[in-house]
C-alpha cells in the first residue's frame, strides 16, 4: 500500500500562487505515476495534472496548461503542484493520487487539501 499526505492548503487572491505538496510512503517502489485531481462543490472530480515517476513525463488538463506545473522529487517521494495565475474557478479540494501501472486507474488517494481563490 501507498500512503499519501497532501499539504499546502490556502486562501489566495485571484492572480496569486500556491504550491501543493504530496508526500508518499509505504510501497513507493510500486508507483508508476502520480497525479493531482480536484473537486469543486457540486461538481465531479476532475483530472488536473500527472507525472510519470521514473521518466518525469507530464500531462495537464487544458484548463491549467501554462499556469500549473507538476514536478517530483524522487528522493523525497514527493510530488508538487505549483499553481500560478490562480482563478476563482480553481477553488476546489485538491487530491493527489498514485497509479501502479500505465492505463490503470489510480489506486491510492490522499485526504485532500482545500484551495480557495478569492476574486
Amino acid at each position: 500500500q501507498v500512503q499519501l499526505v497532501e499539504s499546502g492548503e490556502g486562501l489566495v487572491q485571484a492572480g496569486g500562487s500556491l504550491r501543493l505538496s504530496c508526500a508518499a510512503s509505504g510501497r513507493t517502489s510500486s508507483m508508476y505515476a502520480m497525479g493531482w485531481f480536484r473537486q469543486a462543490p457540486g461538481k465531479e472530480r476532475e483530472f488536473v495534472a500527472a507525472i510519470s515517476w521514473s521518466g518525469g513525463s507530464t500531462y495537464y488538463a487544458d484548463s491549467v496548461k501554462g499556469r500549473f506545473t507538476i514536478s517530483r522529487d524522487t528522493a523525497k517521494n514527493t510530488v508538487y503542484l505549483q499553481m500560478n495565475s490562480l482563478k476563482p474557478e480553481d477553488t476546489a479540494v485538491y487530491y493527489c493520487a498514485v497509479t501502479s501501472s500505465p492505463g490503470a486507474g489510480y489506486d491510492y488517494w490522499g485526504q485532500g487539501t482545500q484551495v480557495t481563490v478569492s476574486s
